[in-house]
């Protein structure tokens, strides 16, 4: 690696992890920073997921507190979000690195839609939980929501944690912080999953990942201790900004360029 590419990635991975504590949406950074330094789509995707790991496994500490009232809903969807997040990352090695690449800008712009869309997200899990509450809890298709969304996450990621707020509504959940508890522990899985099998399937490239989990870590840490005191707000029209723009690079690279 040259000392840009160290410089780039480990700035990007700082932010990441840094957005991850805060807000969220890491991917839309450390993906795309390891496309433009000529790594694969898959490969890229792949040593973003573990680069990031750390951060999302640390992440369940800050919700410890909220364990045990999750821990009822982590056993009925543990299991659907471990098969799901590893037949996601089996279905990534089996796309052909043509074929993903054509799918990254939609990729991309999907999960930068569901980041700028995620406080209506939040609104809908609400309301599903209220009138879950008041009746049916719906654990079937609760249970087919997870289970699509771990297939995304092991596939590509971004964004699950913001599907995973919307289907928990159906689960009769209405205690925010709870459905973090749970939204987190399941992301843990899902990524946990899916990179256990990527560095089976040999597709990380493991000095990129080294210094990309370092600075997601840095990141990560310096992110928690000082969330509160940054405006959420301002990070997620910055993080919108970035993903947008992103996209729109990447149509044009893969279909006008």
């Amino acid at each position: 690696m040259s000392s840009l590419e160290i410089t780039v990635l480990s700035v990007a991975s700082l932010l990441a992890g840094a957005i991850n504590a805060i807000a969220g949406g890491g991917t839309i950074l450390t993906f795309p920073a390891l496309l433009a330094f000529g790594m694969p789509a898959i490969q890229a995707n792949a040593t973003s997921t573990l680069a990031l790991l750390i951060g999302i496994v640390g992440s369940t500490y800050g919700y410890r507190e909220h364990m045990p009232a999750a821990r009822v809903w982590i056993k009925k969807f543990g299991v659907v979000s471990v098969v799901g997040g590893f037949l996601g990352a089996v279905l990534l090695t089996r796309t052909p690195n043509d074929a993903f690449e054509k799918l990254v800008p939609f990729l991309l712009l999907f999960a930068t839609v569901l980041f700028m869309a995620q406080n209506a997200f939040r609104r809908l899990a609400a309301g599903e939980a209220a009138a879950a509450a008041r009746g049916t809890r719906h654990g079937t298709l609760a249970l087919v929501l997870q289970f699509f969304v771990a297939l995304y996450g092991g596939y590509f990621g971004a964004g699950i944690g913001i599907l995973m707020l919307a289907a928990f509504g159906l689960m009769g959940l209405h205690h925010i912080h709870e459905m973090n508890a749970l939204k987190t522990v399941l992301a843990t899985l899902i990524n946990l999953v899916a990179a256990a099998y990527f560095i089976f399937a040999g597709l990380i490239e493991w000095p990129q990942a080294i210094v990309m989990t370092v600075g997601s870590t840095v990141g990560y840490f310096t992110g928690a201790r000082f969330a509160q005191r940054i405006p959420q707000q301002r990070v997620r029209q910055i993080i919108m900004g970035i993903g947008l723009a992103i996209s729109i690079a990447m149509f044009w690279k893969q279909f006008l360029g």
